[in-house]
């Protein structure tokens, strides 16, 4: 007589600790937060505007983010409001619009700007330009920008320190993030070169 069968036992599946499970996603989760916070770092900043010589496009204590890959990728443009280092300073950041590019003649005469010899439409100056509003013909070297704050009474930039390197501009300025009642475009007004010669040569 054979002997009776024992009943087969299910195997039980193997168990996964919680405690481990959670310390792992949490692992994961931190791991992604590093790389994307070093990601974004990389790629963007928050720019504190201090003082009024880029009024009326931007005030004192705005909020900006900047664009710090642009430059990697293509030159600076006119019109573009960058954020550099000025040549004696490496522990200030100043903000100002770019006015003449590399190898471009540039020339002021009571406070119009010509290059090339024809004249610039500035939309965005907020009043009359009468402070240091003359400048002799200059050309612009090989590699190096000539800007300016908006608010040219109240500005140090090419006019008193030159031209600036590329190597010193760090970014584009991209939007305003506050004030919240001006968050946005800071970009309405553009220079604009008229396409007939003024003379200003």
């Amino acid at each position: 007589m054979a002997a009776p069968q024992q009943p087969a036992v299910a195997a039980d599946p193997p168990r996964v600790s919680t405690g481990s499970s959670l310390l792992r996603e949490l692992a994961e989760v931190v791991v992604l937060a590093v790389i994307l916070y070093f990601g974004i770092s990389f790629a963007v900043q928050t720019v504190h505007v201090e003082g009024l010589s880029m009024f009326a496009t931007l005030d004192d204590n705005d909020y900006l983010i900047a664009d710090k890959v642009a430059y990697r990728l293509h030159a600076p443009q006119r019109g573009d409001i960058v954020i550099l280092r000025p040549p004696t300073d490496n522990s200030k950041d100043f903000i100002k619009r770019v006015i003449a590019l590399p190898g471009e003649q540039l020339i002021v005469r009571d406070g119009a700007v010509f290059i090339n010899g024809h004249h610039l439409n500035e939309p965005y100056l907020p009043e009359q330009w009468t402070v240091f509003n003359n400048l002799s013909v200059t050309t612009i070297p090989p590699n190096q920008y000539f800007v300016m704050g908006d608010n040219r009474n109240r500005s140090q930039d090419s006019r008193t320190f030159g031209p600036i390197s590329r190597d010193r501009i760090d970014g584009r300025a991209w939007f305003r993030i506050w004030p919240i009642n001006n968050f946005g475009n800071i970009y309405a007004k553009m220079p604009t070169l008229e396409s007939s010669s003024s003379g200003g040569g």
